[in-house]
């Protein structure tokens, strides 16, 4: 896991947030997550039909409202690289690699190591490889899923030239 920084490896002209990014599930997800209401309510009808649609649509809102409020985010801002809870210092990173669909099923699987940190959702099928250059770091790079591999991409490259 990527050690925290402290403030002195932040420099201090960047205090602008340059990029942020909710890594919530997109509408396919809560279309399907819609049968989980016949379901529900099938369970619950045998104890109580006058509950059993009113716990269905509720059960829904709870799982889908969790979906969205505990999805991480990834943000470049104040120097740092923030995914999820760990962060980093942009100048402490090297190269920033997008990654397809398919580069990104090869650097998560045989071309993964094992001491990489992972941000990755299964329902986002682009993303960034992020090489980290501290020598005292144990882990060689960052592979964080993104939808904006393009854009995430260039405000590291703007935050590291800052």
């Amino acid at each position: 896991m990527p050690k925290p920084t402290d403030s002195t490896d932040i420099p201090a002209d960047s205090t602008s947030r340059s990029y942020r990014e909710r890594l919530a599930p997109g509408p396919g997800l809560y279309l399907a997550l819609l049968l989980l209401i016949p379901s529900v309510m099938l369970t619950v009808t045998p104890l109580s039909s006058v509950w059993a649609l009113p716990v269905a649509i509720g059960l829904y809102l709870v799982i889908g409202g969790s979906l969205f409020a505990l999805a991480p985010t990834i943000e470049v801002s104040n120097g740092q690289l923030i995914a999820g809870s760990a962060r980093i210092a942009v100048s402490l990173l090297g190269d920033v690699e997008t990654l397809g669909r398919d580069s990104l099923r090869a650097a998560l699987g045989p071309g993964l190591d094992a001491r990489s940190f992972l941000l990755v959702r299964g329902y986002i099928h682009s993303g960034v490889r992020v090489s980290v250059m501290d020598p005292s770091d144990p882990t060689p790079q960052w592979i964080l899923t993104t939808r904006k591999p393009e854009e995430l991409r260039a405000a590291v490259r703007v935050a590291q030239s800052a």
